[in-house]
């Protein structure tokens, strides 16, 4: 009875051992290109300089402020996800070292949870500096000062943006399972501008046309950027969006699973 009663808490514990592991090594590869780390990290920072504080239309009004924060901010946790992950697995299969370590008998769950772990920690960083500058130059932060929205919502914004990144996670994952390395750029690259477009991360979705906009509900995209939008901003979201983005993030999960092992089943077995 003891030993079967202990066997699951000791398969947990060896599970959380080699998810930490995982993500350390994974850590430690991203800092040996401090290029890359550094690139995706002010990319969103860069795009609030260049597209939003221009427009004094838009830096002026609190509410337009603060939502073109938080919709650049999720482009930045999407952009980051899908080339990181769609382009950098692509190109880890062709490592010879990579490969030798998915022969180890430790499974997918602990790369591919060390890998959003990873993600999310690097996405995090690229986050503060958006907020920072979003709050120094723009008036978005009025609406905090004069008590209009709580500040617990700064927080609760940075973990949804962080969480809105999932269906991306998963669908660079799939990609980088499923193409080369030069495929998988190219991939990535299609995949990517159209879902931000249309998505509303890039034109606010209000001047969308009527076909437009209602193609644009069915996306992933859209459906991060508006509850994004609703965290930062404090504006109703919609419940469909939350049922849109929970739908394309088990799809899209179910996606990577089934081409890693795919991967897997054609290469080791």
């Amino acid at each position: 009875m003891s030993s079967t009663a202990t066997t699951p808490a000791l398969e947990t514990k060896s599970q959380l051992h080699l998810i930490r592991t995982h993500t350390r090594a994974q850590v430690l590869e991203q800092l040996r290109i401090p290029v890359a780390v550094l690139s995706s990290t002010i990319f969103p920072t860069l795009a609030l300089v260049f597209f939003v504080l221009p427009q004094t239309a838009v830096t002026s009004n609190p509410l337009a402020s603060l939502t073109a924060i938080a919709q650049l901010a999720v482009f930045g946790v999407m952009s980051a996800f899908l080339f990181n992950y769609g382009i950098g697995v692509a190109e880890e299969r062709a490592n010879p070292w990579s490969s030798y370590v998915r022969t180890l008998p430790a499974g997918a769950i602990p790369p591919t949870v060390a890998r959003a772990l990873t993600a999310m920690m690097f996405a995090f960083f690229a986050l503060i500096p958006v907020l920072v500058v979003g709050a120094l130059t723009t008036a978005g932060m009025d609406l905090y000062v004069d008590g209009t929205l709580s500040w617990w919502r700064l927080p609760f914004s940075v973990a949804v943006w962080l969480l809105c990144g999932l269906p991306f996670l998963c669908l660079g994952l799939m990609i980088g399972y499923l193409c080369t390395s030069k495929v998988a750029i190219a991939v990535t690259q299609v995949v990517f501008f159209p879902l931000a477009f249309a998505g509303g991360m890039m034109l606010p979705p209000e001047i969308f046309s009527s076909g437009l906009d209602l193609f644009s509900r069915f996306l992933p995209s859209r459906a991060a950027r508006d509850l994004s939008v609703s965290a930062l901003s404090g504006e109703p979201f919609e419940l469909g969006a939350v049922a849109c983005f929970l739908a394309w993030t088990a799809v899209l999960g179910a996606g990577a699973v089934w081409a890693n092992r795919r991967d897997q089943g054609r290469r080791f077995r």
